[in-house]
């Protein structure tokens, strides 16, 4: 099996412990948030859903006695990226052979209230491992019940958004943190651009630029 095509399956936006605020800006930015989901990794979240890909917020409940401890190891903001896969062991298989860096598949969920009755939604997920993505999380999302996430009612939003169109890491050393997504994609994928480097993830992509290139590209001071 050859590496895998970079296709983004969603973006995730870490709220930690401010969910409630993080809900309220994203409806003020014009997104129709999912109702609020509960997974059994001790984590809570809502979902912009788009047409095949969506954003994520996640966040945990001050208050439970389990939480994702890697949630709260990260600050607010963009926190995960998260490729498609349709086949988690198999895309195991291939990238372990590889020599990328992963963690074997592991299964979560979550209920889905729904106006039938509630259903559960599946998911099993290839983690990059932590010490080759020290600026958030990365790993490859295989949706096992993938009708309860991209439903119709969910894709309408008042902003007119309808798909992820970028994502942007700053890094202080660029080829360095590209040598990840060479290793999960192979060379050809990752491509020079100015400031840093691109990867092509379907009609989106992925930018590594340096700090001063994110900076122009947004006209901070």
């Amino acid at each position: 099996m050859s590496l895998p095509r970079p296709l983004f399956d969603h973006l995730v936006v870490n709220a930690r412990t401010r969910m409630d605020e993080a809900e309220a800006c994203y409806r003020r930015l014009g997104f129709d948030l999912t109702p609020r989901g509960y997974h059994t990794l001790g984590s809570l979240n809502h979902c912009a859903v788009f047409g095949s890909d969506y954003l994520e917020l996640v966040g945990v409940d001050p208050d439970a006695r389990q939480v994702r401890g890697e949630i709260l190891r990260f600050p607010e903001g963009l926190n995960g990226i998260v490729f498609a896969t349709e086949d988690a062991a198999a895309l195991h298989t291939t990238l372990a052979k590889a020599g990328a860096p992963v963690e074997p598949p592991a299964d979560f969920a979550r209920p889905v209230a729904l106006p039938e009755g509630e259903r559960e939604a599946r998911f099993r997920v290839v983690r990059v491992k932590a010490e080759a993505a020290p600026y958030g999380r990365v790993y490859f999302c295989q949706h096992m019940t993938p009708e309860l996430v991209w439903r119709d009612e969910w894709r309408h939003h008042p902003n007119g958004a309808f798909a992820i169109a970028r994502a942007v890491i700053a890094a202080t050393d660029p080829d360095a943190t590209a040598s990840l997504y060479r290793r999960l994609f192979g060379d050809e994928a990752v491509r020079p651009t100015m400031g840093g480097f691109s990867l092509a993830a379907g009609t989106a992509r992925l930018d590594i630029l340096t700090p001063d290139a994110v900076a122009a590209l947004w006209h901070v001071t």
